[in-house]
């Protein structure tokens, strides 16, 4: 007990041959020893437990090998591969980047590779997780990297190649492992089966490498786990218990009782599930992959693509010809949306059973019939429905006599009291462009809109014609800008309206005009009364749309008041002047000009 190692390092491959799954990452690397073709660096990415480290480790050991096979293999009896093999080659440097990732580990990295190495033709450095090397570490790696020594070879090994600066990747020979198929771990572990003489039945190590989902060092955890679990008697059944998988079958009876839409039975399977410890997310799991095995099945040349044990492709095909791809795909959404919801869901049992009772119901929600290769909903009428429109009436404006220009608008404005607010709202606007109801006076009829406005509501509401709006003229303008100024003076705004009156108008339209200053500060002054000076000259000219532009003209040099021009020293000596206390006052508390 006290020597025993793990499946996973004691048959970790020692030359490529033995390598799982990685065939055309192996035949390239041979390739390029045999014919001396080696690049200065690799990088080696993919998945976690796919053989990157492992692969990164032969080629070191191959290329220092000094009796190689005709294969690019190596011999295994050498000084150089019995030293690496018993771990006490000086020619192989492995570092971890997870934990040696600073600038002086590089910086350490980097004075170590100008020494030769004192047997063998290589040193090879493997960088493992070089992903966590940190911004600067990379950048004090670049330039060994691309120029290193002839007896120099970096393997750099990473899962997250997003991660790597495009510097680093552009220096290096890139190779991507990809994940382990299922019937290669399967033989895989078939094989060191045999070895150890466990009893494993070849459903239970189907399973288990469905379970690792492509990684090998999972399936051969797994596999060590269940020989002491079952004291080397794996089968397919106490593998089901200790892996806890749900067991296909049970998806099987699920979509029997759906099809004959027995909910009482769905809903007696679940909570049998549901006993055994089956939370719901991974029921709804397994109902994707087996309506997803399902909807493959359908066509023979997708069904080599399943991933399930065997003998179970016979009975998906089976079972995906008696069913409607319609009721699959929706079955596809309604699981797929249920996945979505049950993270967030409280009650997960509650939003599981939703889900099948969805499923249950699903043949009478839609019509399952082939209408020229398309899906046709249930809900709909054999006859043609009559298009239903709507009439535009088409808008007159009113004849509107002497009292108002055509065109006006009229306010209707409610009386009010002082003692009761209106309950209505204040003011009615009625517009040609969008009337609540039209006027139009009879023919001979002598009254206007107003007049008969009036006569229709009498004292309920207070009727006045709206004001039309000016035309901006220099005469309005320049009074109703000098009313302004008044209105500066009365709230004691001085500089304000100094700033205004020195103002010089000129009228560029209908509606704009400009406002030319002489100095910085009049514009400032005028702009701190923008919003109050549009309302004045709008209400004045009864037009919202009047506005103006604000021109700075500088004269040969700008009137800046006095105090404007001191500086922190300067005032206080004219304020000393002024008032000589301030200056005992300063000399007695020891105090500081800023």
């Amino acid at each position: 007990m006290d020597n025993f190692v793990v499946s996973a390092r004691k048959y970790r491959p020692q030359n490529f041959n033995t390598v799982v799954g990685q065939a055309h990452i192996t035949t390239t690397l041979k390739n390029a020893i045999r014919q001396q073709q080696l690049a200065h660096a690799f990088l080696f990415c993919g998945p976690r437990g796919v053989g990157k480290t492992t692969c990164a480790r032969i080629l070191a050991k191959t290329i220092n090998c000094t009796q190689p096979t005709a294969e690019g293999e190596a011999c295994n009896t050498c000084n150089s591969c019995v030293s690496f093999d018993a771990g006490t080659s000086l020619n192989i440097h492995e570092l971890d980047a997870a934990s040696n990732n600073s600038v002086d580990d590089i910086r350490e990295l980097v004075e170590q590779i100008r020494f030769s190495p004192q047997a063998g033709k290589y040193k090879v450095y493997i960088i493992d997780e070089v992903h966590m090397l940190s911004a600067s570490a990379f950048n004090a790696f670049l330039k060994t990297l691309e120029e290193p020594p002839a007896h120099a070879i970096f393997i750099l090994a990473t899962t997250e190649k997003h991660k790597i600066l495009p510097t680093i990747l552009s220096r290096c020979q890139i190779f991507d492992f990809k994940r382990i198929t299922q019937q290669d771990t399967v033989d895989h572990l078939m094989e060191i089966a045999e070895k150890e003489h466990i009893s494993a039945e070849k459903a239970a190590l189907q399973l288990i490498a469905q379970k690792s989902e492509g990684c090998m060092r999972d399936s051969l955890s797994i596999l060590d786990k269940l020989v002491s679990f079952t004291g080397g008697q794996v089968t397919y059944q106490n593998t089901l218990e200790h892996l806890n998988v749900l067991d296909e079958d049970y998806y099987f009876q699920f979509h029997e009782l759906l099809q004959k839409e027995d909910l009482s039975g769905v809903m007696l399977l679940f909570d049998e599930i549901n006993k055994k410890g089956f939370e719901g997310e991974l029921v709804l799991n397994g109902f994707a992959s087996f309506y997803r095995n399902l909807l493959l099945s359908k066509d023979p040349a997708t069904a080599s693509i399943l991933e399930v044990m065997e003998g179970m492709q016979e009975k998906f095909a089976k079972i995906a010809a008696q069913t409607e791809t319609s009721f699959i795909l929706s079955a596809l959404n309604i699981v797929g949306e249920a996945e979505i919801q049950i993270r967030m869901a409280r009650n997960k049992r509650l939003l599981v059973e939703m889900a099948l009772i969805k499923l249950n119901f699903l043949k009478q929600a839609i019509e399952l019939s082939n209408d020229q290769q398309t899906l046709v909903k249930k809900k709909r009428l054999d006859t043609p429905i009559l298009l239903k429109q709507v009439p535009i009436v088409s808008f007159q404006p009113p004849n509107i006599k002497k009292g108002t220009e055509e065109g006006a608008q009229l306010v209707i404005q409610t009386p009010s009291t002082p003692s009761t607010p209106p309950k209505s709202p204040p003011a009615k606007t009625i517009s040609p462009a969008a009337p609540p109801a039209t006027y139009t006076p009879k023919t001979g009829d002598k009254k206007n809109l107003l007049s008969a406005l009036r006569e229709k509501y009498g004292n309920e509401y207070q009727i006045e014609e709206v004001t039309e709006s000016l035309v901006l003229t220099p005469e309005k303008l320049h009074e109703c800008w000098n009313l302004y100024i008044a209105n500066l003076e009365k709230e004691l705004k001085h500089s304000s309206a100094a700033s205004f009156s020195t103002a010089k108008l000129q009228i560029e339209n209908e509606v704009k005009f400009t406002v030319t200053v002489f100095s910085v500060t009049s514009q400032k002054f005028i702009d701190a009364e923008k919003m109050s000076l549009l309302d004045h000259l709008q209400h004045c000219f009864h037009n919202r749309s009047v506005n103006y532009e604000i021109l700075v003209q500088a004269s040969e040099k700008e009137d800046i008041p006095a105090y404007l021009r001191m500086n922190t020293k300067q005032k206080f000596e004219y304020i000393a002047n002024l008032y000589p206390m301030v200056k005992t006052l300063k000399d007695t508390l020891n105090l500081e000009l800023d």
